[in-house]
């Protein structure tokens, strides 16, 4: 690459070849004059402003790019389904989700790709619920001028995975509940864990398909679990009854259906005590007494995946130990802090 550096008052009429970026502390960080712009003489007391005394004119050499057209390389490599990208700016772009989902972001792929010399890619967390245009990941070559090969080295381990970022839209699965417990079956209490519930199934767009108490009969609370599979329900949250306490039955109960269990015993704090069975394609929860008292708890991490339409594994809840303590902090924020990261 040939550079030839210009005083700003001798570049009037000549084309910026690169963004220049303009810092206003607390304020402002972006492009002053993009690529492309042609310096006018009322540009220069800004482009002073802005610390610029010269611009650099380049040519590319045989196997260079400039860093826009690497950013959009990265970008279409790495951008997967219901995601689309911006148009560069100061050499990154922005890849977008296009509709409202789970962000999926394939971590190995990520690390692998920022191993390649010069070459950013930088994601928000897997398993995040996301918006409609909202950022996901930025791309940027380092250099202004790239050298070839390295956007090609990035290129060619994106080709070695699918949807490296990428949304999956939640669907409206059927929804129902069943609260088990003698306590609440015979009137003694009031029942809590159906509000929290219904609230929590809005929240994820979800359809309730209503809820059922039943005592601490394994053979009932297995009835009931059969009774919504025969109605159509898509996904069962029985609650109650989940430690191993010889009154606590729920466990048996899930089993008794035939359904097969992926696991009896979570790493994630609030949430140990939390069971995932399938009944073919029918999901059964088994949820602890931290569902009705903690704000945030495993369900969580596994009730927006199965909306997209993941069938969890044993290794998927061992992948949850790391980051599946929450601090239980006074104001929950989440799902702005570590808590299943």
């Amino acid at each position: 690459m040939a550079l030839k550096k210009v005083r700003i008052q001798d570049a009037v009429g000549m084309v910026l070849g690169h963004d220049m970026t303009k810092i206003v502390p607390g304020e402002y960080k972006g492009p002053a004059f993009k690529k492309g712009h042609i310096i006018q003489k009322e540009d220069i007391p800004h482009l002073l402003n802005i610390g610029k005394e010269h611009i650099y004119l380049f040519e590319l050499g045989e196997g260079q790019l400039h860093e826009n057209e690497a950013a959009e390389r990265l970008a279409a490599a790495v951008g997967g389904t219901n995601t689309f990208f911006k148009e560069p700016s100061e050499g990154k772009v922005q890849i977008v989700a296009k509709q409202a989902g789970l962000l999926k972001v394939n971590r190995e792929a990520v690390t692998k790709i920022n191993s390649v010399n010069y070459i950013v890619l930088s994601t928000l967390h897997s398993n995040l619920l996301v918006k409609k245009d909202e950022p996901l990941a930025g791309v940027k070559a380092i250099p202004l001028i790239v050298d070839r090969q390295l956007v090609e080295a990035a290129e060619k381990i994106a080709g070695e995975y699918q949807d490296i970022v990428a949304v999956k839209p939640l669907q409206s699965l059927k929804t129902g509940i069943i609260t088990t417990g003698n306590e609440v079956f015979y009137g003694r209490i009031q029942d809590r864990f159906g509000p929290v519930l219904q609230e929590k199934i809005a929240t994820y767009q979800a359809v309730f398909s209503g809820i059922t108490f039943q005592p601490d009969n394994a053979e009932k609370i297995s009835q009931a679990i059969m009774d919504y599979v025969h109605d159509g329900v898509e996904i069962i949250i029985v609650t109650g009854g989940m430690s191993v306490d010889p009154d606590d039955v729920t466990p048996d109960a899930i089993r008794a259906t035939g359904a097969e269990v992926i696991t009896y015993g979570t790493p994630v704090l609030p949430g140990a005590m939390f069971m995932l069975a399938y009944l073919d394609k029918i999901a059964i929860l088994g949820l602890p007494a931290c569902g009705m008292f903690s704000k945030i708890t495993v369900l969580d991490l596994v009730f927006p995946r199965i909306l997209a339409g993941e069938r969890l594994t044993k290794q998927d809840f061992a992948e949850m130990g790391y980051g599946g303590l929450c601090k239980g902090c006074e104001e929950c924020v989440y799902p702005h802090c570590p808590f299943g990261k």
